[in-house]
Formats: C-alpha cells, structure tokens, sequence
C-alpha cells in the first residue's frame, strides 16, 4: 500500500506534476480573474462553463499566490490548502506527496469503542506538542481524540469556529505536514481522531467569496454570521464535500464532527455527503461522521449519521448538578430527574416535544435508536466557554455529586466524550477568545458582554465589565489547563479515577456496547435525583447502574445481583445509595 495519500479536488490549486499546477476558482460575478503569483508575470484564466475560471502555471509546490477579481482587489484562494501569513496573505500550493505516512494501513476503530477527548490545538501548543501528550492519554484509556476547527481564522488565537478558508489548516498551529504527523501518531498509538468541521457559515474577516461569487449565499437569508450559504448550487455543494473528503482521504482523519448542521439551508445535502463519503472511503476503512444537530433529527442518525452529541443528556445533568435555570436551562428547570432517565432510556429528551423557553417544538421519537448512537458529556467547549466567566463544573458543583456524575459518563452505554483537562478535575476556567483586529475586537467585546444583560449575575453594567475581553491574549492563556494540578493529591486521585473507570468500560462494556437499547429506568426517592437505569446489552446481558445525585439517600427495590463493574461511596451488593453514589453491575452476561 502507498506511503502517501492525496485528494483530487475540484476547487482550489492542485499539483499536476512537480513542476506544473492547475488553478480553479467559482467566480460566477466576475467577468475576468487574473492569477497572481510569485515570480510570475500576471496569467489571466479561462473562463469556463458556470462561472468556473482555470488555468495552468509551469509550477510546483511552496508557490505563493492570489486571484485578482477586480483592478483593486487581490484575494487568496477560498479552497487555499496554506495560508501561512494569515487569511488576508497570499496561499500557498502544497504538495500532498511531501508527507510519507507511518501508518498507511491504519484502518480505524470500530464505533463502539470511542471514548471522546475533545481539545484545543492551540491550548494544547499546536499540533508537534499535542502529537507529545499522545502517548498520556492512550494510556489512560482514550481511543479517540476529537480537534476543535481548525480551518485558518483571523489572527493566532480563536476557538475555531471563525475560520473562512475551510481547507488550510491554521498555521498558527504549524504546517500542514505537521498536521499529518499528529494524525500519524495517533494512529501509531492506536487512537483514532476526528475533526471538527463548520459548513454553516464562514467568520467575519478574511471571507471574500461574496465580492465574486455573489450565488455562494442566499441574498434573502441572514444569519447571526451575515447571508446563509446556499447549497442548491452544485459548485457550493462540492466544495463542502470536497473539504470533507479532503481530511478523510488526504489527512486520514478518521471522522468528522459536523457543527450546528440545523443551520445547514438544504439538509438533503447532508444525506449526499455521508452517500458520497461512503462511496469514496476505503471498504474495509471505519470512518466516522458525528452531527451536532438542535433539532435532534433522530432521521439522521437511521439514515446512516454514527452518532450526535446529546445536549440533552449535558443540560438534565447540569441543572441537577448545579440548580443553574437560566438561558436554555430553562427548559429542564422543572423535572430534570425525569429529562435524564428519558435521555438515559430513549436518547433524546425532546422528541417533538415544545421548549419551555422558545415555545418551538423540537426534535423526533429516538427510543428505536441504539445507545451508542448518542455521545454523552459533562462538558464541552460549548456549554463551558459560553458562560461568561468560563467556570467548569469543578468549580460549579459539588464534589462528590460531581464524582457520581463522571462515573455515570465513563459507563453509560452512550458515547463518553470529556473536555480537554477534565481528566484530571482541572479547575482552570474555559474562555471565548479571539484575536480580532481592533475595530471587529471592540464589537465582539461588547456584543458578547450585552448578551448577558439578562443574567442576573451581569444585570449590573458593573458586573458585566468582569467578563474577560475575548481579544485579550491573557484571556487565551488563561484558559489553558493548568497540568501542574497533576501533581497535587486531590487531582491524582480523579486521574486515577478516569482510568480505572476506562478500563472497566474497555473491559466490560465496550465488548458488549453495539445495538445496545435503553429498558426502563426507575426513580429511587420520590425527591431528587435517584435513579436505576438497565440497558440489554448486545450479548443478552443487562447493564445496570444506580445512582443518586439527590441529598437524601436512597435504596434499591432489591439486592443487585450478577458482577459488580464499580463502587463509588457504595459496595456491591448493598441496596443503600447514600447521596453522591454509584453502582454498577451486569446480569447474566456470558464473559467475553
């Protein structure tokens, strides 16, 4: 087999042999487009058919370039796979045989066995220096690292979801070679990893498309990050595909995560996505693709979607752990115990049912749904960076309720997934940050200070200025785990709690996960949060686990009874739940 994939793409420049390229760019509001490029006179392309241009240069890779779309305006090029001098620099052609992989036989894991890190290149020191901290966390029992965006965005500092050239890999983090060796080196630790992908929109600097492809949006359509992106046209359609199979077959990522897809104008593109990606993968190649989906379209996952993080499933438990009701608590301010053992059961909370706080239905039936069809977590960049302070739930919960709650994650028959630092009960806090220019800073600034108007922690304008200026570098830096912890007894201690709870998954559960469905769950106290939930796991056995995330204890209905899995301020086979506890056991299992 070939040390060395690449991807044929339709858009953008692409090698033709070392010393000759081709350049292709959808200009439809153009009536001409010169290529300019480095140590080349002016090369006016071609203008093809449906708004296409093209030509070929006498050139190889390590070119830099850019397209003039009118007598003043220079741009890179929107499907530029390096743009080392940022989104308003010029691109740069790139060689996809450079890089000879390590691991060209690599074929990925079985879905079953994920357990989620998701984590932040850059916090993590870019890709060379997360490639280094593989080896910890393939240790501790992680089988699948998940990358926040990493298309280039404005500036050295952005979560990611900013990014307006959606095939460059933010060279802040380094090259896009040393992208590959990281994926390489997962791989050679036997991890898989996935990449988070936005096609819902683009960032507000650096995104020229509009100024000659006027058809890329819908004129008619705003959202929160300008006009919707128009996927009833072909080129649009193929340029998303193409960026997907680009870091499926090119970078051998392993999965993708798609980002808010309900923002997605034609969701029948999303079937032809997962068809095409099916059709162009490697037969015997497990590749995962991973919805964030508010509209919990439980369609998608039948259709042949691998699974979709469970809001749901975060927000019962966070408003349980923290009594927090405000925002989009709201909507499971009222019975949060019956919310979880409905997600715990049938996956989905809502199921067409309406949001107390929109008052909109949302979601569709999902109990028919295998278990491992839902991703589960206690937090992610998303519920955590969007708090104003950035507070974690070690800083927010009890401790002890907290442990019971991790424990519950790393072995329900869902899909775990833990944010960047909670492996070891990490205390720093999670920011918003950017690196804007200064005028974009100031609106970010203060927009995001106003959407807090309505907390009642930041009513006071007073209060508000506390919340951290994204644009400030000590606002990243802040936000970076603090690994010193590790060091310190109360963090060893919940490090060796992840693993020990890892390898009881690995061990007992992961053999029996797939097709596994929800049996009932029974409430234990007729107060607060107590609860028994039993699954029937593939092998005919029936998962069990009890816990009580209430303040007063509980007791089982009777003594459990089969293999005890794991103890937390319990032992098997007691029928007492004491606040802060968890047991689990399996029932007639056959040992696998």
């Amino acid at each position: 087999m070939s040390h060395i994939h690449r991807y044929t793409r339709r858009h953008g420049a692409q090698l033709l042999s070392q010393h000759r390229t081709r350049f292709r760019l959808w200009a439809p509001s153009c009536s001409s487009v010169t290529l300019e490029a480095e140590n080349l006179p002016p090369v006016p392309m071609t203008r093809e058919n449906d708004g296409w241009f093209a030509c070929e240069t006498p050139t190889g890779a390590g070119l830099p370039y850019r397209y003039r779309i009118t007598p003043d305006l220079l741009v890179p090029d929107p499907a530029s796979t390096s743009q080392p001098d940022d989104v308003h620099g010029p691109s740069v052609v790139t060689d996809p045989d450079a890089y000879s992989w390590q691991n060209p036989h690599w074929r990925g894991k079985p879905w079953e066995e994920a357990v989620i890190y998701e984590v932040h290149v850059g916090l993590a020191g870019g890709y060379t220096r997360l490639a280094a901290d593989l080896p910890r966390l393939a240790a501790l029992g992680i089988t699948a690292i998940e990358l926040m965006p990493i298309a280039e965005f404005p500036g050295e500092r952005n979560w990611g979801y900013d990014g307006v050239l959606p095939f460059a890999p933010e060279s802040a983090y380094g090259t896009p070679d040393e992208l590959k060796a990281l994926i390489d080196r997962a791989h050679t630790l036997n991890l898989m990893i996935f990449l988070d992908v936005v096609y819902n929109h683009f960032g507000p600097d650096g995104n020229f498309i509009e100024q000659y492809a006027r058809p890329f949006f819908l004129q008619d359509r705003r959202t929160p990050w300008g006009h919707a992106i128009d996927f009833t046209q072909r080129p649009v359609r193929d340029f998303f595909i193409d960026n997907a199979l680009y870091w499926l077959m090119e970078f051998r990522f392993d999965g993708l995560r798609l980002d808010a897809v309900q923002a997605i104008t034609e969701q029948g593109w999303l079937a032809e996505l997962r068809e095409t990606v099916r059709q162009t993968v490697e037969p015997d190649r497990h590749v995962h693709l991973i919805l964030e989906n508010e509209n919990n379209d439980a369609r998608l996952l039948r259709e042949g979607f691998t699974a979709q993080w469970n809001d749901d499933g975060h927000n019962a438990l966070h408003v349980i752990l923290t009594g927090e009701t405000e925002g989009y608590y709201g909507n499971f301010a009222s019975h949060p115990a019956e919310d979880l053992s409905c997600v715990l059961k049938e996956g989905f909370r809502f199921q067409g049912d309406r949001s107390p706080v929109t008052g909109k239905a949302r979601g569709a039936p999902s109990a028919d749904l295998p278990t491992e069809k839902f991703i589960l977590f206690l937090q992610n960049h998303d519920q955590t960076g969007n708090r104003a302070m950035g507070e974690r739930l070690t800083v927010l919960a009890q401790p002890h309720m907290l442990e019971a709650a991790y424990a519950l994650l790393l072995l329900s028959p869902q899909i775990p997934m833990i944010f960047s630092g909670d492996e070891w009960g990490t205390r720093t806090p999670f920011f918003f940050f950017t690196s804007h220019n200064a005028e974009l800073a100031r609106i970010v600034r203060d927009g995001r200070r106003q959407e807090f108007a309505s907390f009642r922690q930041f009513r006071d304008p007073h209060h508000r200025e506390l919340i951290p200026d994204p644009n400030d570098p000590q606002t990243f830096e802040r936000s970076r785990p603090d690994r010193r912890e590790m060091e310190q007894p109360e963090h060893k201690q919940w490090l060796d709690r992840t693993r020990e709870l890892l390898c009881v998954r690995r061990q007992y559960i992961v053999p029996r996960l797939k097709n596994t469905h929800g049996l009932d769950v029974t409430h234990l106290t007729g107060q607060g949060c107590a609860l028994l939930a039993r699954w029937a796991m593939e092998d005919g056995s029936v998962l069990n686990i009890a816990f009580n995330l209430g303040a007063i204890s509980a007791r089982l209905p009777s003594p459990p009874q089969g293999t005890s899995l794991y103890g937390l301020h319990t032992t098997f086979p007691s029928q007492d739940l004491p606040p802060a506890s968890l047991l689990a056991w399996l029932e007639g299992e056959d040992h696998v």
